[in-house]
């Protein structure tokens, strides 16, 4: 499994990806690889491609409660031109230049204070934070066991 947590930290609760990543990545969970990012780009497409599984994980805005758990796919109409990829066009990228289609899910952790320049998550994304990893920690121990995947760090 591959957990890539992704969004900037220098703009408050954007930084809840990597946060999150961060946690996971501490917690050592078995067979879990992590990566911490500041975006989705074209170089995640390779990662993406030696996964059985993905989760991406980001700050999501008007999640109705504390977070969204959901299913991705490969959508050959995603936009591949921007620097800054959506988890589908990296799904697709893996699928074209690999032949790869990995289980996928996107991770939304509803986060309440973005834009500023700020340090920290406000009280409301930490919650939501912690509620959206005691469900990923479940959702972990609930699957079937697999091999093969390598902890990594940013």
């Amino acid at each position: 499994m591959l957990v890539i947590g992704y969004g900037n930290a220098g703009r408050g609760d954007d930084g809840l990806g990597p946060a999150f990543a961060e946690r996971i990545l501490a917690a050592g969970v078995q067979d879990c690889a992590v990566d911490i990012d500041y975006q989705l780009t074209v170089d995640h497409a390779l990662q993406v491609a030696g996964a059985s599984t993905v989760v991406f994980v980001d700050a999501m805005i008007g999640v109705e409660g504390p977070f969204r758990f959901s299913p991705v796919r490969a959508d050959k109409a995603a936009d591949l031109t921007s620097h800054s990829l959506q988890p589908e066009a990296v799904l697709t990228l893996a699928e074209m230049l690999y032949d790869a289609a990995p289980e996928a899910f996107v991770l939304g952790i509803a986060g309440a204070s973005f834009g500023e320049v700020a340090e920290g998550l406000s009280g409301p994304a930490r919650r939501n934070l912690g509620q959206a990893e005691a469900f990923f920690l479940d959702w972990v121990r609930a699957r079937p066991a697999t091999t093969g995947a390598v902890m990594t760090d940013a």
